[in-house]
């Protein structure tokens, strides 16, 4: 009796080895630039650099946004009309423009259905005029975006990205974007429900630090930069469940900072994107 449970308790032991060993992976952090689970930042210059050889991402079974919609809140006096920052913002409005017809916006198309799309076509941006906090945590970039959705319609397709002046910095967790005090990213996107929905945003922080541009590049530039990384990602993985290789990078996180960003349509900043065509980083298609 003796030899039959101990028998047993072995082939238990077993078994339950196996079944762990053949469970099916499960990506807990995505990334080393995750914050728990809700969002994906945009790494600053030297913080990670993905091995992009070979792996092709691939959909998880989550949605993406076939025609997506950006919208805009500038939050801080600097940027309204007449303020230090307006022509930085007013760039960043007709990036976005043009931005969802080119073919850098085109790279995404391969992935879900994703369509070319009249990215400004949303309600209207804001110019909140109001100073930011110092420090803008995560907590506050979604209150932001919420108190904007009290006044205008939500919508499902739209990102809603928030810029930030040089006179405040992001935070999530213990990492912070350029002018805080342990810079880890220089943007990211998530989500989160509100009255129902399921809301895209974006935090889009002042890119003036080195970590966070490119030699000759002005500081809008370096903006359109991220705004392009971060808008493809929330169209290929809103929800943080739909296209990431199988070590949890996003097709723009795979090809950040290698090879270098780039000047392209319309003169303004781009970064290359991962193309599972071609299985390797591409400026257009």
């Amino acid at each position: 009796m003796r030899s039959r449970n101990l028998k047993y308790l072995l082939t238990l032991s077993c078994l339950f080895a196996v079944a762990a060993y053949a469970a099916p992976e499960k990506i807990v952090k995505r990334g080393p630039w995750a914050d728990a689970d809700h969002v994906i930042y945009a790494p600053a210059r030297g913080a990670s650099a993905p091995n992009k050889a070979g792996q092709n991402i691939s959909n998880h079974g989550g949605p993406t946004i076939t025609s997506a919609k950006v919208v805009f809140i500038f939050w801080g006096p600097s940027f309204a009309a007449g303020g230090a920052d307006n022509a930085y913002a007013t760039e960043l409005q007709a990036f976005r423009n043009q931005f969802g017809t080119t073919g850098e916006y085109n790279t995404v198309t391969q992935y879900s259905g994703i369509q070319l799309a009249n990215l400004g076509s949303g309600t209207a941006d804001l110019f909140d005029t109001s100073t930011p906090p110092t420090n803008v945590t995560d907590a506050i970039v979604q209150s932001k975006v919420a108190s904007y959705l009290t006044t205008h319609t939500f919508n499902a397709s739209t990102i809603y990205e928030v810029v930030l002046p040089s006179s405040s910095y992001s935070s999530s967790g213990s990492s912070t974007s350029c002018g805080g005090p342990s810079l880890a990213y220089c943007a990211y996107h998530g989500h989160f429900s509100n009255a129902g929905g399921d809301v895209k945003y974006s935090i889009e922080p002042w890119p003036g630090c080195g970590g966070c541009s490119v030699s000759g590049w002005s500081n809008v530039k370096n903006q359109e930069h991220f705004v392009c990384h971060e808008t493809r990602e929330a169209v290929t993985d809103p929800d943080l469940n739909a296209w990431y290789d199988n070590r949890g990078y996003e097709a723009d996180d795979k090809c950040a900072w290698s090879p270098a960003p780039f000047l392209g349509t319309g003169g303004y900043g781009y970064q290359y994107e991962w193309s599972n065509l071609t299985k390797s980083c591409v400026k257009t298609r």
